[in-house]
C-alpha cells in the first residue's frame, strides 16, 4: 500500500485545473487502493467536495477528521454556524482563528 503526501499542489493554478488534477489523483488513488494527502489553501467548493475525508488542522493539532459530507455538522454541534454566503473551504479555514469565533 502506497501513501502519496502532496503539498499546495494548487499554487499558481485556475479552479478548473485544481478540480481536473484532483479529479486525476482521486482516480489514480482509487484504481490502485492507494492513500492520498493533499494540503490544499482555500480550494474551490467543487475542489473541496471530491475529497472522500477532510482533515482541519489547529496550531498542529488535528481539530476535525472524518468524511468531507459531515464536516460542517461536526462543527455546527460545536455552535459554529458556517455563514449561507461563505463557502465551505473558507469557513474551515477560518474556524481556528480568532476571526472564527464569530460564527
Amino acid at each position: 500500500r502506497n501513501i502519496k503526501f502532496l503539498d499546495a499542489i494548487s499554487n499558481g493554478l485556475d479552479a478548473a485545473t485544481t478540480y481536473d488534477i484532483v479529479q486525476a489523483l482521486k482516480f489514480v488513488t482509487k484504481a490502485f487502493g492507494n492513500t492520498t494527502v493533499i494540503s490544499l489553501l482555500q480550494p474551490a467548493p467543487d475542489v473541496f467536495y471530491t475529497f472522500d475525508d477532510v482533515i482541519v488542522m489547529a496550531d498542529g493539532q488535528i481539530i476535525y477528521h472524518g468524511p468531507t459530507e459531515s464536516v460542517l455538522d461536526y462543527f455546527q454541534d460545536l455552535g459554529y454556524q458556517c455563514p449561507e454566503i461563505m463557502d465551505v473551504a473558507d469557513y474551515l479555514q477560518e474556524i481556528p482563528t480568532a476571526d472564527g469565533k464569530r460564527f
